[in-house]
């Protein structure tokens, strides 16, 4: 199978969560592919100044969780660019309390369970179907999800000692229950939309390097068939098939980037 490097000339792609780790990786693909691409994230920070300086990028700061801030950007992605051709549902949150989220779950706050369900899951139904209302056959809609979640639950023991951005980690519950129901999502919409030509499918990246100690990268690293942590391009490049019409017969699946560890 031969990749073009137009496979999105012309397409319009919306991308949630598009100034994150991966989003920003996946924006600037489908720009090097000719998309034209509207970006929503809650941040309106620039990783990369010449990047959301792009004609064919249109930035627009959205909280998913909120139905009416979603209806006004994608009003304001069809204004620009036309009708939407692929969504990356990707926006996920830590929230703005690393500590909380990454609190036990004997401790767990409430709160903080809704707050990340509020953009993990439900924000990821209220941006579909804001989006499929206006998509024709031959769309796409990928939404990430994780390993953690769909085939299994963290390996807690490879957290001691390990930290993100200076502050001790774990995989809270939160992520894992809102992430197992992604792909409940993908597989409904899938089924519900198919007929319509809409295909809808997950992706579910393993351990992806976004400042964790060297700890909890020997370790992770170590369950590892390939025996490493995945870098974004290698991610991106999955999702990318998957928003383009050459993965045109894949519909509600839950495709894994995650070096072998869902085959142990």
């Amino acid at each position: 199978m031969s990749l073009s490097n137009e496979r999105f000339s012309q397409k319009h792609v919306l991308v949630t969560g598009s100034k994150g780790i991966l989003g920003s990786e996946i924006v600037s693909q489908l720009l090097s592919e000719g998309a034209k691409v509207t970006g929503l994230d809650i941040s309106s920070s620039a990783n990369s100044k010449a990047l959301y300086e792009h004609p064919n990028l249109n930035s627009i700061v959205c909280d998913i969780s909120e139905p009416q801030e979603i209806a006004q950007a994608v009003n304001k992605a069809c204004e620009k660019f036309g009708r939407i051709d692929s969504l990356h549902n990707n926006a996920a949150t830590k929230t703005g309390d690393l500590g909380a989220f990454f609190a036990k779950t004997l401790e767990y706050s409430a709160s903080t369970w809704d707050e990340v369900m509020a953009v993990n899951l439900r924000g990821m139904f209220l941006v579909a179907r804001q989006v499929i209302g206006q998509m024709r056959a031959g769309s796409s809609i990928l939404q990430t999800a994780s390993i953690y979640g769909s085939t299994m639950g963290p390996d807690h023991r490879i957290y001691s000692g390990s930290e993100y951005l200076g502050i001790e980690i774990s995989s809270p519950a939160v992520y894992t229950a809102s992430k197992a129901g992604v792909h409940g999502l993908t597989v409904h919409l899938a089924t519900e939309f198919g007929p319509s030509g809409i295909r809808v499918n997950t992706l579910s990246p393993g351990g992806i390097f976004s400042g964790q100690n060297s700890a909890f990268q020997n370790k992770y690293s170590d369950r590892i068939p390939l025996r490493r942590m995945a870098r974004l391009d290698e991610v991106a490049k999955v999702a990318l098939f998957l928003l383009s019409e050459e993965s045109s017969y894949i519909t509600g699946q839950n495709i894994f980037v995650d070096g072998g560890l869902s085959a142990i």
